[in-house]
């Protein structure tokens, strides 16, 4: 009896070390990538989509492209900040590599190989292509430099532990990266990948599970707001959601905010519709053809006009 609880307990105890081995953080590899010009233009683009600004532009300043950092995210597992990401030597990114930021954009890793908290959204960066994450890289490079430091996250007990978020990737991080559907067309592949990389949209538009990660059978199908305010709309074609929207009502909305039923967005979809209004009538029109290419599912039909 004894020998066999001993055993038992030495097996557990090599699964435990096993499952923290293979959860290491894994940075991406710097001999990996060849020279290339960057296409600052590209960069700028997936700079909006991403809705970098957003996020780590520090608040209480009118300034979108000074990226300070300082954004409160609260969530029933702390307060995230948002991080500085101007290239700031000191307070920044502005002595990080391309490996290291396409080890955070695309593995959720930090600089100096710590897991990221998935407030940042890496579960859908993981998409996209290597070379995008260089033309980012390369236009957050172009913008002014803010000496403002990052402000620690505020997290509560055991998810102060970042050891744990390796065990979570292995749940919620494939490290796919997107791949065309050979059945659609090029205009909804290229919605897919704006949608589902680096726009991110399911982030905020799907219902979380008890590990804040994103329920697939819920999938923009709207949910709880993530900082605890409110619902997020339902974005597929279902009757609780955009069914009675057409393509085109949905790419005048993504360069206005004006719903066709007469309202306009405020609040944080307020600002996505700042940033989707910089991208190209083509890349609005992707998105719009593509959300309305989605499976309907049923959510949560707004009482009043949604505010995200």
């Amino acid at each position: 009896m004894r020998r066999g609880l001993f055993g038992a307990f030495v097996v557990a105890i090599v699964a435990v070390v096993a499952l923290f081995a293979i959860s290491l953080p894994a940075p991406f590899a710097q001999d990996s990538l060849k020279p290339r010009p960057a296409n600052l233009a590209n960069g700028e683009t997936l700079f909006h989509i991403g809705g970098c600004a957003a996020c780590h532009t520090t608040p209480k300043q009118d300034d979108r492209l000074r990226l300070g950092g300082g954004l409160a995210l609260h969530s029933p597992f702390g307060t995230f900040r948002a991080p500085n990401i101007s290239p700031d030597t000191k307070a920044g990114i502005g002595t990080w590599t391309e490996a290291q930021f396409l080890g955070a954009m695309l593995k959720g890793v930090g600089r100096n190989g710590e897991h990221l908290y998935p407030s940042f959204p890496y579960t859908s960066y993981q998409r996209m292509s290597v070379d995008d994450v260089r033309d980012l890289f390369a236009f957050l490079r172009t913008l002014p430099a803010d000496p403002t430091p990052s402000q620690p996250h505020a997290m509560s007990f055991p998810f102060n532990i970042r050891a744990g978020l390796g065990l979570w990737k292995l749940i919620y991080l494939d490290g796919q990266p997107f791949r065309p559907d050979p059945a659609k067309d090029a205009v909804v592949n290229r919605g897919a990948y704006l949608v589902e990389g680096p726009g991110h949209c399911a982030e905020c538009h799907s219902r979380r599970g008890v590990l804040g990660g994103i329920d697939p059978a819920h999938r923009f199908a709207g949910g709880p707001n993530p900082e605890g305010k409110g619902w997020v709309a339902n974005i597929t074609p279902h009757e609780d959601g955009l069914a009675a929207w057409s393509v085109d009502d949905l790419t005048s909305f993504l360069a206005t905010g004006l719903a066709p039923e007469g309202y306009a967005v405020a609040g944080s979809m307020g600002e996505v519709i700042e940033n989707t209004a910089k991208l190209s009538a083509e890349d609005r029109r992707a998105m719009a053809a593509y959300l309305k290419s989605l499976p309907p599912r049923a959510g949560r039909k707004p009482k009043v006009a949604p505010a995200g």
